[in-house]
């Protein structure tokens, strides 16, 4: 992952609606929710949320996708994880750690 890329992300998911918005979308899936759902859910205003999810797109965190008259948006899960990945490329010294153990090893050399 470009390390611009990264600092962009890292930056979005760095407020407390943003990260709440990516992490309901996360459980939402590929299939997404649509705006006003997501609104409604978080307690967030139409313009408060178009405004993070504005952000979080420019990180290429979130996908928008038109059906009908609604816009539905959903976590962009390659950049998700693409970031863990770029997160964790060092752990473990370089070696590559057992079973999905990359966020267990990190914590544990930090």
């Amino acid at each position: 992952m470009d390390p611009n890329l990264a600092v962009r992300a890292l930056s979005a998911l760095a407020h407390e609606s943003r990260l709440a918005i990516f992490r309901t979308l996360v459980v939402a899936g590929p299939e997404g929710l649509p705006a006003g759902d997501i609104a409604q859910q978080l307690g967030l205003s139409p313009p408060s949320l178009s405004f993070h999810l504005k952000d979080l797109s420019n990180a290429e965190l979130v996908k928008a996708r038109q059906s009908g008259r609604f816009i539905f948006y959903s976590a962009n899960f390659d950049a998700m994880n693409g970031l863990i990945g770029f997160l964790t490329e060092n752990c473990c010294a370089g070696a590559e750690c057992p079973d999905s153990a990359s966020l267990k090893c990190f914590r544990d050399n930090a």
